[in-house]
């Protein structure tokens, strides 16, 4: 009996502590992400209501900054880890002096240009008109490219520049010809004006004409190199954090859709749940840097054509990971 009762108390003991064991057994990982809405603000509150983190090891903290910030933040080296890494802004981020990596892609490139004008049916027909833009984004770079593709000079085209916020009340205030944008805003403005077009931009046809694949990287998560080179276990278990999490929300629309948008309406519920839905449009593709290498390099060589990147980032910009065949 008494060596009954002692084993009993080791026991109960060893339930009671193996919560803050198996809590302190995670790795803390702090990243920094844009606010919501954002395309790097989408799978963060999945992992976090899911528990993907948790699942592979980590105890992930994501801080959420403005755009300005997060590239100050990030550049500076306050935060090691960032979640709103667009592929070029890596680039760009090595010619001043960072050293970091684009571990893994998390979406491919999408955007749009949108109109109500019955005189607007091409991108050539913008040309002496005003297009609404967020014109220091890496996705309004992309589109100046896509452009040229089309035989467009948009030095003829008026540029409105406004803060990503702010194109979805230009489109529904019809304030200028165009704007241009991406998601998750298209869809949110879709449903509120059924009347928006989008112009046809042949972002897949011209793509794969110039780099002769479908993957456009566009943005995932990036870290400092030294911080790579110190924790490979880390950067493996946050791949597959992300990667369990994009599979998830693919395969459950609607209720990955009610984590996402939170406190939102129905209707922004709805919304995301289609933009899901329709993953051409959302571009979820969680893959490793180091396997698409070398659309990496021609998303790169776009940069330094349109004169956004000042020289052609070298191979250490990109995470020599691949996936596990």
């Amino acid at each position: 009996m008494h060596f009954t009762k002692i084993a009993s108390a080791v026991a109960a003991a060893s339930l009671s502590l193996s919560p803050v064991m198996a809590q302190d057994a995670l790795t803390e990982v702090s990243i920094v992400v844009f606010g919501s809405p954002s395309l790097g603000a989408f799978l963060p509150p999945v992992i976090e209501a899911r528990g993907f983190d948790e699942a592979h090891g980590l105890d992930i903290t994501f801080e959420e900054r403005t755009p300005d910030a997060y590239a100050t933040q990030f550049n500076s080296g306050e935060f090691q880890v960032g979640g709103s890494a667009a592929l070029l802004t890596v680039g760009l981020a090595e010619s001043r002096g960072v050293e970091a990596e684009y571990l893994f892609n998390v979406f491919d490139y999408f955007g749009a240009v949108v109109t109500t004008r019955d005189d607007v049916q091409t991108l050539a027909d913008l040309e002496g008109r005003d297009l609404a833009a967020a014109t220091g984004t890496t996705n309004y770079q992309m589109f100046r490219w896509l452009a040229q593709q089309q035989g467009v000079d948009l030095s003829g085209v008026s540029a409105i520049n406004t803060a990503p916020p702010g194109l979805v009340g230009y489109a529904m205030a019809d304030r200028a010809a165009a704007v241009q944008l991406w998601e998750p805003a298209l869809t949110s403005l879709s449903a509120q004006n059924p009347d928006i077009r989008s112009l046809d931009l042949n972002i897949q046809g011209a793509w794969t004409e110039f780099a002769g694949s479908s993957n456009i990287p566009y943005l995932g998560v990036a870290a400092h190199s030294d911080w790579t080179a110190e924790n490979p276990d880390t950067v493996a278990a946050l791949y597959a954090a992300y990667s369990d999490a994009a599979d998830w929300v693919l395969a459950n629309p609607a209720e990955a859709a009610a984590i996402i948008a939170g406190d939102g309406t129905d209707e922004v519920r709805a919304n995301y749940t289609n933009l899901i839905e329709d993953n051409s449009r959302l571009g979820l593709n969680v893959v490793w840097a180091g396997d698409v290498a070398d659309e990496i390099r021609s998303v790169y060589a776009v940069g330094v054509d349109l004169e956004y990147l000042p020289v052609m980032p070298s191979d250490a910009t990109i995470h020599s990971g691949h996936s596990q065949q």
